[in-house]
């Protein structure tokens, strides 16, 4: 029976067949090469192969006219080589493609702190190092690239406000080693990017340990409350490298982050925020900002980012200058608060027909998440009795998803419980933690200049030290290669 069905397969027609195996996946196709003869040729037909050398290796007719390969040799020649990677591969190649063409056009001088992939020896040998498996999705970018240059700005992103700035350097594969975490509260932890100013980093979690996931993304936030010091909340920035590292060129290919003076900033701009009073439209972006955040004590730092505009063709009597500006800012405790004052940014600003004019200020909250609306008023240049008011749109504060260390949750657990406040009870149908009630503090504005200074921080003293190496700085990393810079002390 069996010799009879061969028999009938290989009188069938070849483009049938094909048109099968058209729709097989590369492992499937590999597998019917062992059914028979026929079909051991057939899955060997050269457009089958393009198909798949297309889809997970995004290489093009040019890719294989240079390597002199069919379709079937050029896939077995990158399986041979990147084969563990499949499933990662073809995203990670496609963002740092675009992330580069990109670059390449607006930010240049990034591309050269760009460093060629690491080989899987070389990975290897910080597996060896670290005693810790790497995930494969992490290997498999750096295989790409193997992260930058220690350089300024950082391909991760920058943040600049009056005396703080931050920008993030995607650190290379064996630099990141040196930091890799063994004390309590961080174990398992590979830093992921580092800042030079601040001594902040993201890191990756290698192993489940003290509440984090495997392959998660975050930036550790030490409980300043606890007299442990191992006790560190965290600020989840992605599930895995993968999502964490294409969701971020996302963002930047799409204009999502502006780029300012050659650096990519990252502001995010809720859809929808944007009011237009008139001839003028004002728009706000915001920002996060971690490394001046606490869980404990609840303490969340925010930037926002306005841009006002008048429109080209508004009527040049329409000219006006800025005279104050109102906020109405909630809570999601359900706090309402009025701030108004003079200007912006001690700035009273002209608009003009076509003028566009760009501030950044910053909020704190004891929230994670609030938001914020109100007006400026303005003055007509050609009569200062006309005036009027201009909307600003309301926007959205929300922090990153945080988690606290296992020995908190712990001690939660264990505290002893307490009647929830005004009677209100968990939706859970539990009481409250002692632990976990705090007195909900006012949020505080405070007006910043606009990025004057080419987003480097001038302030060599000032209450900013305090945000330097909370967490220690990273082993290995040849300081005395940085000129010019300002680098938190390593330890």
């Amino acid at each position: 029976m069996a010799a009879d069905s061969e028999l009938q397969l290989d009188l069938l027609p070849s483009d049938p067949l094909l048109h099968v195996l058209s729709y097989l996946s590369f492992r499937d196709l590999l597998r019917c090469s062992y059914v028979s003869k026929r079909l051991n040729e057939l899955t060997k037909h050269n457009p089958l192969w393009k198909r798949h050398c297309c889809k997970h290796w995004l290489l093009t007719d040019a890719d294989r006219s240079q390597r002199g390969l069919s379709w079937y040799g050029l896939f077995r020649h990158y399986y041979s080589d990147l084969g563990r990677y499949i499933q990662h591969y073809a995203a990670l190649k496609k963002a740092w493609e675009q992330l580069k063409g990109f670059l390449q056009q607006r930010c240049p001088r990034m591309i050269v702190s760009l460093k060629d992939g690491a080989t899987e020896q070389e990975l290897d040998d910080v597996e060896a190092q670290i005693g810790c498996k790497l995930p494969d999705d992490y290997r498999c970018s750096f295989r790409i690239h193997n992260g930058q240059k220690l350089v300024i700005p950082g391909l991760m992103g920058s943040m600049s406000l009056s005396n703080h700035y931050r920008s993030e350097v995607l650190l290379d594969v064996e630099t990141a080693a040196g930091g890799f975490q063994h004390r309590k509260g961080m174990r398992r932890s590979l830093p992921l990017t580092f800042c030079f100013h601040t001594g902040l980093s993201q890191y990756v979690a290698l192993e489940d340990a003290e509440g984090r996931k495997t392959g998660e993304s975050f930036y550790p936030c030490p409980d300043q409350t606890a007299q442990d010091p191992s006790a560190i909340d965290m600020f989840i920035t992605g599930s895995s490298f993968l999502d964490w590292f294409t969701s971020y060129v996302a963002n930047v290919v799409t204009g999502e982050y502006p780029i300012i003076k050659d650096q990519i900033f990252r502001y995010t701009h809720e859809k929808g925020c944007v009011a237009t009073t008139g001839d003028i439209t004002v728009s706000v972006s915001t920002s996060f900002l971690p490394e001046l955040s606490s869980v404990h004590p609840p303490h969340f730092f925010f930037t926002y980012r306005i841009r006002i505009e008048m429109s080209r063709g508004a009527s040049p009597k329409a000219a006006c200058q800025l005279d104050s500006r109102y906020w109405k800012i909630t809570t999601s405790d359900g706090n309402v608060e009025e701030v108004q004052g003079p200007g912006v940014v001690g700035e009273f600003p002209v608009m003009t027909p076509g003028k566009v004019h760009e501030y950044a200020s910053c909020t704190t909250f004891s929230t994670p998440s609030e938001f914020m609306e109100g007006h400026y008023t303005f003055h007509r240049l050609a009569n200062k009795e006309e005036v009027f008011q201009v909307a600003i749109p309301r926007f959205h504060m929300v922090c990153p998803p945080y988690r606290e260390p296992e020995s908190r949750t712990v001690r939660n657990l264990r505290s002893q419980p307490m009647t929830c406040l005004q009677g209100s009870c968990c939706p859970d149908g539990s009481a409250h933690s002692s632990s976990l009630v705090s007195e909900p503090q006012k949020a505080s504005t405070s007006d910043s200049p606009p990025f004057d200074n080419d987003g480097q921080d001038d302030d060599d003293g000032g209450d900013d030290d305090r945000d330097r190496g909370r967490l220690g700085g990273l082993r290995g990393i040849n300081t005395s290669a940085l000129d010019g810079l300002r680098c938190p002390k390593f330890t």
